[in-house]
C-alpha cells in the first residue's frame, strides 16, 4: 500500500521551527497553535509542510474542509471571480453570487417553507445575527443555551459558550439574558441515569426549567449544536430534539440550530438536524461552507427573516462575492459527488477501529458520533472516568510526529475528534488510522502501564445515528 505520510525531517522540521519563532515574536500568545508546522501546501486530505514533510489531516482547519483541501473546482471558482471583482459591500451595490447562493441555501437546508438568507464572515458572527433576528421577530430577549456548548468567541458568542478555559478566561462581564441548561450528555448524564429507561429526563427538564429558571414568554429562542462540536462530538438519543422542539412551539420560542460544525455532509447527512427531523426556524452555518473562505449563512423562515428593519443586519464584507462564489462551487461538488454519502463510509470504517481500540485500551471511556464526527473520550478509570487530559495531549503530539493531524476537543479536553476532508481517499484513512490507534496505545501505556482484566464483548460507545432512518443504536 502507497504510504501517504512522507517525513523528511522530524516534525517540527527547522523552517517550522523558524517561523514558529517569528510567530512568538510577531503574534500574540492567546492565538493557539494546536500543531507546530507551517503549512506550504495542500491538496484533498495531505497537507505539505515547509519542509517537505506530507501529513494526512483529520482536522480538516477545524471542519471548514469537507469538501478537501483546494478542491480543483472550488480554485477554479474563486479565480473566475476574482479576475471581474474583489468586493461590492452587498449594502452598497449587490452582486451575483451572494443572491444565488442564497437561493442555494434556502433550497439546501430543511423545512418546505419560504426561506430567505444572508451572509456574514464568521459562524460566530451568524450565531449573533440568528440571534438578533429571534429577538426581533418575538420581541422576546431570553435566549436558552446549553452546557459543554460553543458558539464562538464574540461577546456575545462567548456568553452562549459553555467552557469557560479558554474561552471565557478574564473576558467578561458577559452577556444577559442567557439562560444555560443541561445538554443530553449519557455518558455523563446529569441525572445519573441511563438510555433508554431514564425516560429521556434531559427533554423534558425543560418544562421544569420553566418553572424554576425563566418564564417561557420572556424566551426569543433555543440555541442548539444538533450535536455538540467543541464540547466534544456528543450525540443526543433520538427522542431529545422532538421533545424540546414541541416545547418550544408550545410556548411560541424560535429554535435555532447552530451547524457551523455539523453542517456540510460531515454527520452523514447534508445537515445534523436531519437525523432528528428537525426544521429549524433559523439555521448558521459556516466552516465548510466555501471551503476555506470566510462566509457563514443565517437561513430562515421568511417571515421570521424579514422581521427586522432595512439597513439593521448585514455588514461590509459578509457575502463576498469571492467567497460566495466559491460556496457555490462548493455546494456542486457535495451534490455531484453525494459527499454525505462519502461521509456515512468513512465514518463507518473510523467508528469499527475506535470501537476496536475500546476493546484493546482501558483508557477509551466511551466512542460515539454520526458520520464522519466521531470521537473517543479518554479517561483515567472506566468507573469513574475521570477525564485523562494529558493522555489526550500526548495523543495528539505523537500523532504530529508521526504525520497525523488530529484534534482535541470536550470540556475537560479528554476527546479526540475526527474532522479530516470527506475526499479522504480509503487508503489515506487506513493509513491515519493506523497511526492514530499507534499513538493511542502508546500514550495509553505511558499513562496507565496496568494491562486491562478480560475487554468486555460489547463496547460501552455512545449514541450513534443512523445515517438513513435517523435512528441511534446503543450499545448495552
Amino acid at each position: 500500500m502507497k504510504k501517504h505520510i512522507v517525513l523528511k525531517t522530524p516534525v517540527p522540521g527547522p523552517r517550522s521551527m523558524e517561523l514558529l519563532e517569528a510567530r512568538r515574536a510577531a503574534v500574540p500568545r492567546g492565538v493557539s497553535n494546536i500543531t507546530p508546522i507551517a503549512v506550504a501546501r495542500g491538496e484533498g486530505a495531505i497537507i505539505e509542510d515547509v519542509d517537505g514533510n506530507r501529513l494526512i489531516d483529520f482536522a480538516g482547519g477545524i471542519g471548514v474542509l469537507n469538501a478537501g483541501h483546494a478542491p480543483p473546482a472550488v480554485v477554479r471558482a474563486v479565480q473566475q471571480q476574482a479576475e471581474k471583482y474583489l468586493h461590492t459591500c452587498f449594502s452598497v451595490a449587490l452582486n451575483e453570487p451572494y443572491v444565488r447562493l442564497a437561493e442555494a441555501m434556502n433550497r439546501i437546508t430543511p423545512g418546505a417553507f419560504a426561506k430567505k438568507t444572508f451572509f456574514v464572515n464568521s459562524g460566530a458572527e451568524a450565531v449573533e445575527n440568528a440571534v438578533k433576528i429571534a429577538r426581533s421577530h418575538t420581541r422576546r430577549a431570553g435566549i436558552i443555551c446549553f452546557e459543554d456548548a460553543f458558539h464562538g468567541r464574540t461577546l456575545l458568542g462567548m456568553s452562549l459558550t459553555s467552557k469557560t478555559s479558554p474561552y471565557k478566561d478574564h473576558f467578561g462581564p458577559y452577556a444577559p439574558d442567557i439562560h444555560r441548561m443541561p445538554y443530553a450528555y449519557c455518558y455523563r448524564c446529569p441525572w445519573g441515569k441511563k438510555f433508554p429507561g431514564c425516560n429521556i429526563e434531559c427533554g423534558h427538564f425543560l418544562t421544569d426549567f420553566f418553572k424554576r429558571y425563566v418564564e417561557p414568554d420572556t424566551v426569543a429562542a433555543l440555541l442548539i449544536e444538533p450535536i455538540l462540536g467543541e464540547g466534544g462530538f456528543v450525540v443526543p438519543p433520538p427522542e431529545y430534539y422532538p421533545i424540546l422542539t414541541k416545547i418550544c412551539r408550545d410556548h411560541g420560542i424560535l429554535v435555532i440550530a447552530d451547524e457551523v460544525q455539523t453542517g456540510f455532509g460531515r454527520t452523514g447527512r447534508m445537515w445534523a438536524s436531519e437525523h432528528y427531523a428537525i426544521e429549524p426556524d433559523i439555521l448558521v452555518t459556516a466552516k465548510s461552507l466555501a471551503a476555506g473562505l470566510p462566509i457563514a449563512s443565517i437561513t430562515g423562515r421568511a417571515e421570521i427573516m424579514d422581521a427586522p428593519m432595512e439597513g439593521s443586519i448585514g455588514g461590509t464584507f459578509g457575502g463576498n462575492p469571492v467567497a460566495a462564489a466559491a460556496a457555490l462551487a462548493v455546494i456542486e461538488q457535495f451534490e455531484k459527488h453525494n459527499l454525505p454519502e462519502r461521509a456515512r463510509k468513512v465514518g463507518e470504517k473510523v467508528r469499527a477501529r475506535f470501537e476496536g481500540l475500546w476493546k484493546k485500551c482501558p483508557a477509551v471511556g466511551n466512542v460515539r458520533g454520526a458520520g464522519a464526527m466521531q470521537a473517543i473520550e479518554f479517561v483515567r478509570d472506566r468507573t469513574t472516568k475521570e477525564p485523562a487530559k494529558d493522555l489526550v495531549r500526548d495523543i495528539v503530539r505523537l500523532c504530529y510526529e508521526r504525520g497525523l493531524v488530529v484534534l482535541s476537543a470536550g470540556t475537560y479536553g479528554n476527546v479526540i475528534r475526527t474532522l479530516m476532508p470527506l475526499v479522504i481517499t480509503d487508503e489515506q484513512l487506513e493509513e491515519g488510522l493506523d497511526v492514530l490507534e499507534g499513538a493511542v496505545l502508546e500514550a495509553a501505556q505511558a499513562h496507565m502501564p496496568a494491562p486491562a482484566e478480560t475487554p468486555l464483548p460489547v463496547p460501552a460507545v455512545g449514541p450513534a445515528l443512523g445515517p438513513v432512518t435517523g435512528e441511534a443504536k446503543h450499545a448495552t
